[in-house]
């Protein structure tokens, strides 16, 4: 059973609660010692012995100056006079404080100083000018129990943040003052995503510590050596991670091969694999699919219509745009890679159109090209590696890149609306083709699954699993994947079974593999009774694995 008081402890207030509950309890602490002040006063100055109780009546009349004067007869000294008339003053001066730190701030609406709603932080992360929906990376950051404190130079932004209940404050990420509100004297990180600004940022956090750690985020990975000698200690670019994981899932359409995998011990291991276009398994619920029969892996979560099933309903429809989660031994998986492939007579060319040749398009064309394989790029500029120029939301541009006999589309375009016509003409022109998209938007990610997409990432989702992998240094099968691996030992679960345990009940998390003195295996049996000395594997998303963390109280064993 969890203490009271021990909860009452760890609640976390913020600089304007904290001055609220001060200012009260020194208020009730005011008028307990006026009024035992006052009644010790009556009976050793004027010989009136009064009940406590009448003395705390007087007191709080008097205070908030609603006192009708009934002990004024009995006052003659004129320590009594000096006393009830400073008690009258405290009482008016307390009011007007009242007025202006409570009242006004509650029903008027006023400007609060957004320093004021900053819990106490410690080991927190502070995070400068975040540019790519701030939203979605402090939601996972709070998923993950990462403290943090945002700095904003828009004080509109800020405030907009801090209304819906994340720690931001206003202030310029170039200036020292910032920080010191931040507390980075006991922060464990900065995170700047600055844009040019980054290199002043990074120098004015190195003036003030100089070994705090700092991750910075760009746009250009032409800037990474600058930034690393400018003082970050790691450089991350979301756009480049983006269009390589672009191109990986693209190549998947030409290749058995597998990409991110994860081996968890005992030759077993984890993937994601996406369903193609011509898959014989499209239009087939999970419990008909015959995979395990067929190549001895299991399916243990899918994302369907961009929605995480773990584990997926067993009379759920495989469509051409899920992905697959699925362990086993590597080639096991191998052989459910080769499953999945569509027809070989759906792949006319093993050609790859990419649109747009910024840094989603030149990464995706860079891995494209290390593979041998023929590559399109379609830009609006005519600059290198450019080879149609023209917009790609046209019938005539997509025409004259092949886009009828490709086996591949990466739509890497900075601007949501162009990426979202770019797939519906591309998936009118080519019903088989493989359509991959990158969104600025994280709401747009179900609109490009609606218009046709077969995959699609987000800028800001990818930027944050950065983010979050960096300072978290957990197993993800990938940047883009919001799927985390988790070991833990099994002591929770003693004299228990895993039936019994309601981890997924619970959490969300679902058990994958046991290590015990034995070894590794996969096939989990829901009435094994544990005996604490196992290990187990558990996977699911940000959300569910945060969840078991907090229900069971186990820290993950590193590996």
């Amino acid at each position: 059973m969890v203490d009271p008081l021990k909860r009452l402890t760890n609640i976390q207030l913020s600089r304007r609660d904290r001055l609220v509950t001060y200012y009260l309890t020194g208020l009730a602490a005011l008028i307990v010692v006026y009024t035992v002040t006052y009644n010790f006063a009556l009976a050793q100055l004027e010989g009136v012995n009064q009940s406590i109780f009448a003395s705390f009546e007087f007191i709080v009349q008097t205070m908030t100056t609603t006192g009708y004067g009934q002990d004024s007869g009995i006052w003659s000294h004129p320590l009594m006079f000096l006393f009830v008339a400073a008690t009258q003053i405290s009482g008016i001066a307390l009011g007007f404080f009242t007025l202006r730190l409570i009242i006004i701030p509650l029903f008027t609406g006023a400007e609060v100083n957004l320093d004021n709603r900053l819990t106490s932080k410690q080991d927190h992360v502070i995070i400068c000018e975040y540019r790519r929906d701030s939203a979605v990376l402090l939601d996972e950051l709070r998923e993950l129990g990462i403290e943090y404190v945002l700095i904003s130079s828009s004080e509109e932004h800020a405030k907009e943040l801090a209304d819906d209940g994340y720690s931001v404050i206003d202030g310029s990420p170039q200036h020292t003052s910032a920080f010191e509100r931040a507390s980075i004297d006991s922060a464990r990180a900065v995170i700047t995503d600055a844009g040019d600004a980054n290199v002043n940022t990074i120098l004015t956090v190195r003036s003030i510590d100089p070994d705090i750690e700092i991750i910075t985020l760009t746009d250009d990975s032409d800037m990474r050596d600058i930034l690393l000698d400018t003082g970050a200690d790691t450089v991350l670019s979301p756009h480049g991670v983006l269009g390589r994981r672009l191109a990986e899932k693209a190549i998947s359409s030409f290749s058995s091969d597998l990409t991110d995998t994860i081996d968890i011990g005992g030759e077993i291991e984890v993937t994601e694999v996406p369903v193609q276009q011509g898959n014989r398994l499209i239009g087939t619920r999970i419990r008909d699919s015959k995979i395990r029969e067929e190549t001895g892996a299991n399916i243990i979560g899918a994302w369907i219509d961009g929605e995480l099933q773990l584990p997926p309903h067993p009379d759920a429809i495989i469509r051409s745009n899920t992905v697959l989660l699925v362990t086993g031994a590597h080639d096991a998986l191998e052989a459910f890679s080769d499953f999945t492939q569509p027809a070989r007579t759906l792949r006319k060319h093993e050609r790859i159109i990419v649109a747009g040749q910024g840094e989603v398009g030149q990464a995706a064309r860079d891995v494209v090209s290390e593979r041998g394989l023929d590559t399109v790029t379609i830009d609006i500029e005519d600059r290198d590696g450019v080879d149609v120029v023209g917009d790609s939301g046209s019938d005539e541009i997509l025409a004259e890149a092949g886009i009828e006999s490709a086996g591949a589309i990466i739509i890497g375009l900075p601007d949501d609306s162009a990426a979202l016509l770019t797939t519906v003409l591309a998936r009118s022109l080519n019903q088989d083709i493989e359509i991959l998209v990158r969104v600025s938007d994280t709401d747009a990610t179900r609109k490009a699954l609606s218009a046709g997409a077969d995959y699609v990432l987000s800028v800001p989702r990818v930027s944050a699993r950065m983010v979050a992998r960096e300072l978290r240094g957990e197993d993800v099968l990938a940047p883009a994947s919001q799927i985390r691996l988790l070991r833990v030992p099994a002591t929770p679960l003693v004299g228990s079974t895993l039936a019994k345990s309601g981890i997924y009940e619970k959490t969300g998390c679902r058990v994958i593999a046991i290590e015990d003195e034995s070894g590794f295996t996969s096939a989990v049996d829901p009435q094994r009774k544990f005996t604490g000395t196992e290990h187990i594997v558990l996977v699911g998303s940000d959300e569910s694995v945060q969840q078991f963390r907090k229900q069971f109280d186990v820290s993950p064993i590193k590996s």
